[in-house]
């Protein structure tokens, strides 16, 4: 008699529970059915401080500038966009598909306060570099003492 065998995912364990409770809210407060998150992957990134400025690394592989969208407002920036599926091609047959596409969002609290008139941003290689200069009252300074 054969067996079959099925790895065990505990992602598809999470993912049914939190629709389950998702169903549960939506049938106790009358919300309507919605799809699943519009925000569907995140990029990695790395927040990295000096003396002078805040620098933070995003991989974003596969997509144009145009297709990225960065925002500071107070000591919040936003990075976000969309990363979209090639053309639907009917003579392909896909037998794996792993990279993440859709939407995404990172919302960061920076470390200290910016000079959001200074910020600099660069795309290359698939790697978002975001220079924001610290503001003159977030920079580190030696103090002597006196006496």
């Amino acid at each position: 008699m054969a067996k079959n065998l099925v790895r065990w995912d505990p992602f598809r364990e999470v993912t049914s529970l939190r629709d389950d409770i998702e169903r549960l809210f939506d049938s106790v407060y009358g919300r309507y059915p919605r799809e699943r998150s519009e925000i569907s992957w995140a990029p990695p990134l790395d927040i990295e401080e000096t003396d002078t400025n805040i620098v933070i690394r995003a991989e974003i592989p596969g997509m144009k500038k145009d297709d990225i969208k960065i925002s500071l407002t107070g000591d919040t920036l936003c990075i976000s966009g969309e990363r979209r599926h090639e053309a639907e091609q009917k003579e392909k047959t896909f037998h794996r598909i792993e990279r993440a596409y859709g939407r995404f969002l990172r919302t960061l609290a920076l470390p200290a306060d910016v000079d959001g008139a200074k910020v600099k941003a660069g795309y290359k290689d698939g790697v978002l570099e975001l220079t924001l200069p610290k503001s003159e009252k977030a920079r580190s300074r030696d103090i002597a003492i006196e006496g």
